[in-house]
């Protein structure tokens, strides 16, 4: 059996509405035999679903192992249109696969000049622009005959929610989501076939502020992109009689407000039933005291179609239990610290009013707590109309909290309260890839809180903290994290998305802001002017995430969409030092929030010159890398000598002459061995140096930003395993499982956000939802499980558990790449070490076994020499077993052979 399955273009199974003219095709292999390899494919494409006689494009059979990312190269696609393709393979084996199941993709508005629409702002006596309430706009239309196709493409300056005939379109939040909307400013494609029907219509959208000009930063800004809400529409509706219409936004539209009449991202949401406007979206309501809306000038020719994955409501929690704080407040505990939304189900008398405070943690006495929330207010107020029971959720606020205080509920029974309430969790709808699980209970929380920390602050963009008045896409946060995103969720349209914004929002000499979107662009240039406007480990995000991108999807496109940005980063680095070699210049953030640092301050002790130049060196040779993939070799020979220079200047100026780091850190010897910055006798030592600081510090880290995800991989890598096992396995502070052992369901800003005597951080700067630490899963998923990549997009996969008789018996991992679902399980017992993979169809693997001999081993319950096709050598770090695709059960006896029947 040889089948094509999990067919998509451009990472998506049926793609609505793309302005890409040259879309991308991936597909996996199921195969019933081992070690099969493609060698071949032919994909067509047809205007028809049902018709491939004479396809639109047909590259005939092609001898070739490709799979993923195989580029359209037809005639030149339309605006507006759908097109079907489907996919056939050949293998090692000779065998024929079937046509797969037919996928479509349907292009969106490919030009400017697409748009008939108008970009439509309220009425004034409805809007100005200090106006809290939310704006409504609505258009009736007729239908008279039976509609055979109808799509909606839209956009708004704020955010926006699109009704028709009284139905919500879609259930995507936030939309068009946060760009950079000077450059980039996304739309949404809607299909709204099944919401027509002969008669009277209408459509409605509602608009609120939302990024482009809502309340942002802890600077209370507002305004930052525009001034005024607006609104772009365009309906295209296909008869099945072939006639069409097209339905636009423009001053024949009617404005008004409604009964939101305030939503922001940081104070939440108050709605008042009471002023509702009940069949707002339907044909036949009476509009009379609704006024014209205004044109307003706006461009649109930096339009783009949707990008990322749309944000959405991913799952809903139902509290776990009511609370009687000793101040009297009554509070719902929802288990999890959570990002999304509390839905209310509600009968309540005319006017009264329940409001909803929202919270991440308790004090230490057991009351509510929001200092660390600064200025956010994270309130959701709902005022009854009296007309019966209603299902109520804010449409445009989104908060972050474990514990919820309601008011306005006095004589609801606990009982009754956990019927009322429920918690929807919102984030970017990134499909899920990676599972990891260990024998260690407290380490499997751990992994779940770094799940949640994704999920709560992968929010259309790579957010810091979901909940004080910040939320920014802080730059340093998202590159330590990118490989451990990259794990856990298919995030390749998030960070496309994204990284198009950082490459519009880098300055024209190669800076990178700290935070994108750059809303801090005003307030950061007021004060040190745009050449200083960058930091090491921040702005490296230019390099990093791109080539993160690239290694675990195999995205080559990305790269070559930022090389110019890649390029001008390591440039601008270039210009900064004493020399070309050192970046000893500018403001760092250094090792942020180390526990070594001075008291009173967040830099850690590494010196932050030492951070940067180490940057400035894993960045030269990311982007030398990436010149190499292009194909650009003048560009890669220019980048690899000027970081031979880098490095040779590293150890002169960081490096004694007997091989030791002059920073008594441990940041200081950790970035040296993960940036391969020392080789040789010197690299053996600073790894027994950094060993030691670990141990003499008691088994404890004392790392920040910088260091912390790099910090075991530093030490599995160079022979001391073990001691990264006891950092995470380590329950006292600091270490990762103080925080599981608080109480923690995500992971923390802080190693001690709570301290050990209840007390907390200072208000200042203190998330409990912050997944930069987070960054352990990397190592998790890579030493712990032993999953790794020896070529991009795991096409040759390396399978290396680290087992130690240290801490753990057992752990198991999974990953759905881009060519199949890897897997590997660990388990010792006092007889055998038993290790389970599975390698999909199309790759091979090298399966690396420490501590292992031939004559113990067992693969398939068949002795090494006997299984075909699988190569047992000896290497540096062990036994390796070069295998094809496959299940393989090993296992390594500790005494004699074992033969399993």
């Amino acid at each position: 059996m040889l089948k094509v399955k999990t067919l998509t273009c451009e990472y998506r199974d049926f793609l609505l509405g793309t302005d890409i003219l040259c879309p991308r095709f991936s597909w996996k292999l199921a195969s019933d035999k081992n070690h099969t390899v493609q060698e071949g494919y032919q994909i067509q494409v047809s205007l028809f679903a049902d018709d491939f006689e004479s396809p639109l494009w047909d590259t005939g059979k092609q001898k070739s192992s490709e799979s993923i990312h195989l580029t359209y190269d037809g005639p030149s696609v339309a605006s507006k249109t759908r097109y079907y393709y489907r996919v056939r393979v050949w293998d090692n084996y000779g065998r024929e696969s079937d046509w797969s199941s037919v996928q479509w993709w349907e292009t969106s508005l490919l030009s400017s000049e697409d748009w008939q629409a108008k970009w439509i702002t309220p009425h004034p006596d409805f809007f100005d622009r200090d106006s809290k309430p939310i704006s409504l706009f609505r258009k009736p239309f007729s239908i008279a005959k039976a509609v055979k196709s109808a799509r909606i493409h839209a956009t708004a300056a704020g955010i926006y929610d699109l009704y028709l005939n009284d139905q919500k379109i879609g259930d995507a939040l936030f939309a068009p989501g946060w760009t950079s909307y000077k450059h980039h400013h996304q739309y949404q494609t809607y299909d709204v076939t099944d919401l027509l029907s002969p008669g009277t219509q209408a459509i409605g959208a509602a608009v609120a502020d939302g990024w482009y000009k809502g309340e942002l930063t802890w600077l209370s800004k507002r305004n930052i992109y525009g001034q005024d809400r607006a609104l772009l529409l365009q309906m295209h509706i296909l008869y099945e009689d072939g006639t069409k219409d097209t339905i636009v936004s423009d001053e024949s539209w009617k404005t008004s407000i409604g009964p939101i009449v305030l939503s922001e991202f940081y104070a939440g949401e108050s709605y008042d039933a009471r002023l509702e406007c009940n069949g707002w979206s339907t044909g036949n309501f009476q509009d009379t005291n609704w006024k014209s809306a205004k044109k307003c000038a706006l461009s649109f020719n930096q339009l783009v179609a949707q990008e990322n994955w749309p944000t959405k409501v991913t799952e809903v929690l139902s509290p776990i239990s009511v609370l009687e704080t000793p101040k009297g407040e009554t509070v719902l505990d929802m288990g999890q610290n959570m990002v999304g939304r509390v839905r209310m189900n509600i009968d309540i008398p005319d006017g009264q009013k329940v409001v909803l405070y929202h919270a991440e943690v308790l004090d230490s006495e057991g009351n509510f707590y929001t200092g660390n929330l600064r200025k956010a207010q994270q309130k959701v107020e709902y005022i009854s109309n009296g007309k019966g029971p209603v299902s109520f959720a804010p449409h445009f606020s989104f908060q972050g909290f474990r514990y919820v205080k309601v008011e306005g509920l006095t004589n609801t029974s606990h009982e009754e309260l956990l019927k009322t309430f429920q918690g929807e969790v919102i984030h970017t709808d990134m499909p899920q890839t990676g599972y990891f699980e260990c024998s260690s209970p407290l380490v499997n929380q751990l992994y779940s809180n770094i799940l949640w920390g994704q999920r709560g602050n992968f929010l259309d963009v790579p957010t810091d903290c979901p909940q004080r008045d910040e939320r920014l896409g802080w730059t340093g946060d998202a590159q330590i994290f990118a490989r451990t995103a990259a794990y856990n969720y298919q995030v390749a349209p998030f960070f496309t998305k994204w990284l198009r914004d950082l490459k519009s929002d880098q300055t024209s000499n190669g800076t990178v802001p700290f935070v994108i979107p750059d809303a801090l662009e005003e307030y950061i240039s007021t004060m040190w002017g745009d050449n200083n406007y960058t930091s090491s480990a921040w702005g490296d995000a230019a390099t990093i995430c791109p080539w993160t991108i690239y290694r675990t999807f195999g995205d080559v496109r990305l790269l070559e969409e930022q090389y110019e940005s890649m390029k001008a980063w390591v440039d601008y680095i270039r210009a900064q030092g004493a020399n070309e070699f050192l970046w000893n210049t500018g403001f760092h953030f250094g090792d942020w929030l180390a526990l070594d640092a001075e008291e009173d301050s967040y830099f850690g002790a590494t010196p932050e010159h030492l951070v940067a130049t180490a940057y400035y060196a894993y960045s030269t040779r990311i982007l030398k890398d990436t010149a190499q993939v292009l194909s650009k070799i003048e560009d890669a020979s220019k980048y690899e000598r000027l970081l031979k220079g880098i490095i040779q200047e590293f150890q002169r100026t960081y490096v004694t002459t007997d091989g030791k780091m002059k920073a008594h850190t441990q940041t200081a010897h950790i970035l040296p061995l993960v940036f391969d910055l020392v080789e040789g006798e010197n690299r053996q030592q600073v790894a027994a140096d950094l060993n030691q600081l670990i141990i003499d510090n008691g088994y404890h880290l004392d790392t920040g930003f910088v260091g912390t995800p790099y910090l075991c991989i530093a030490l599995s890598e160079n022979g001391y395993h073990e001691t990264a096992l006891r950092l995470l396995l380590q329950e006292s502070y600091p270490s990762w499982l103080f925080s599981v052992l608080q109480g923690a369901t995500t992971i923390w800003e802080h190693w001690d956000g709570i301290k050990e005597d209840g007390s907390f951080w200072s208000d200042d700067m203190n998330s409990y939802n912050h997944y930069a630490y987070g960054a352990i899963g990397e190592w998790l998923y890579r030493y712990v499980a032993g999953i790794d990549l020896e070529e991009a997009a795991y096409r040759v996969i390396k399978i290396h558990p680290h087992i130690s008789q240290y801490g753990l018996s057992s752990a198991k991992a999974s990953l759905d790449s881009p060519y199949g679902t890897i897997l590997c399980s660990w388990e010792q017992s006092d007889q055998s070490t038993d290790i389970h993979v599975k390698i999909p169809a199309n790759t091979t693997a090298k399966i690396i076994l420490n501590n292992m001999n031939a004559d113990k081993l067992v693969i398939n319950n068949l002795a090494p020499s006997e299984v075909e096709n699988i190569l047992v050598k000896e290497g540096p770090d062990g036994l390796v077993c070069e295998v094809g695709s496959g299940s393989y059960s090993i296992q390594h006896k500790k005494e004699g052979i074992l033969l399993r029947g």
